[in-house]
């Protein structure tokens, strides 16, 4: 377990049902870092790669990595981000295009293109236009599913919240919030937090890594819910009282509903929460276990029920639609792959990494 939580493995930007939503500006901010570099080029010009091979290298010495993942493709990755170094890699390309704001002081960009056969990618010239055509209409309408899915979740949402006993939902929620923050004090300064996605809607469906997101805090809560009976409520008023204390909070967000926060990370208090519900749901051993879908009135639920599963039949055939078309965006973008690698000068790539890690390795306290 030591070993694996040194790794922890999110999503900087989503496939989310108001469309791509990113949070590329929070994998670590101008003001905290000492090193930012911007990789730019093409489809499978080796971005992904050089960031794996430079974690790799700093896991084995026992640097603790973030890795970031493509919601559109989760074996591929957007970024890496080394917390005790302050320094991080991403993928300044379309559509999270991350350019300079303190070039040279913080912020260096590493142009692969200057390392493929130009006159080679250019004889697939038509092909490229036509892909990249395709590509953007394969987003486009997994999109308008997904924004469609968003209309029939509020739907779902509002119909099942009709069931919801507010009165336990309170005492639930201000029980919890004592717990969490009894031996906490207010530590007079402005607190910070982080936005990240909890998990991604991906060509491979629902992807999520929320073990290796909590498994290092010592107290882990989980809230069971559902549509309706959310545990949203609960973890804005945590948020808003762990940043009243002056507490630093990573926040992961849900991309089926953005403002909805699945799990947070207090740090300093050494402490997780999570929500379990059926889009999001991570076996693991919890400390404590809160069942929200307890706290119904049953014979509301009852005369409700015909509706709630037509909302939520309804939904999920929407959100799998939109899934297939992010499934179809990404075999294009494979195919797209095929046009550039070969006319990639790999070798002279590889050795850029030892000089990478030297400079990183430079901001060691």
């Amino acid at each position: 377990m030591k070993n694996k939580c040194l790794v922890k493995h999110v999503f900087p930007g989503g496939n989310t049902t108001c469309g791509f939503y990113s949070f590329f500006d929070q994998i670590l901010s101008q003001e905290e870092a000492n090193y930012i570099l911007s990789i730019k080029g093409g489809p499978g010009v080796g971005k992904s790669s050089i960031m794996k091979k430079v974690g790799k290298h700093l896991t084995s010495l026992n640097y603790k990595i973030e890795y970031h993942h493509c919601s559109s493709d989760p074996n591929s990755l957007d970024a890496i981000m080394i917390p005790e170094l302050k320094v991080a890699l991403v993928d300044g390309t379309s559509p999270h295009i991350v350019d300079p704001k303190n070039p040279g002081a913080i912020d260096e960009i590493l142009n692969l293109g200057q390392y493929w056969n130009e006159e080679g990618i250019k004889k697939n010239k038509e092909k490229i236009l036509q892909i990249n055509l395709e590509t953007k209409r394969m987003f486009t309408k997994a999109y308008q599913y997904l924004k469609a899915a968003k209309k029939i979740y509020e739907s779902y949402e509002t119909t099942e919240k009709k069931s919801l006993n507010e009165i336990e939902y309170k005492k639930i929620k201000n029980e919890l919030i004592r717990k969490v923050f009894k031996d906490s004090r207010d530590l007079n300064k402005v607190g910070r937090k982080r936005n990240l996605f909890s998990y991604g809607l991906t060509p491979i469906g629902i992807t999520q890594f929320r073990d290796t997101i909590i498994c290092d805090f010592k107290t882990k809560y989980s809230i069971k819910e559902k549509v309706g009976i959310s545990s949203e409520e609960i973890m804005n008023d945590v948020v808003r009282e762990a940043l009243n204390r002056g507490l630093y909070i990573d926040c992961f967000h849900s991309p089926i509903k953005v403002e909805k926060i699945d799990d947070i990370l207090l740090p300093e208090l050494n402490v997780s929460i999570s929500a379990n519900n059926q889009y999001n749901n991570c076996e693991f051993d919890y400390d404590y276990i809160i069942d929200l879908t307890n706290i119904v009135n049953k014979d509301v639920q009852e005369t409700l029920i015909g509706e709630i599963n037509e909302d939520k039949e309804l939904f999920e055939i929407l959100l799998y639609k939109g899934l297939n078309y992010i499934n179809k965006a990404k075999s294009l973008h494979d195919t797209l792959e095929k046009y550039y690698i070969p006319n990639m000068n790999f070798e002279k790539i590889d050795n850029l990494i030892p000089i990478i890690i030297k400079k990183i390795l430079n901001y060691k306290i």
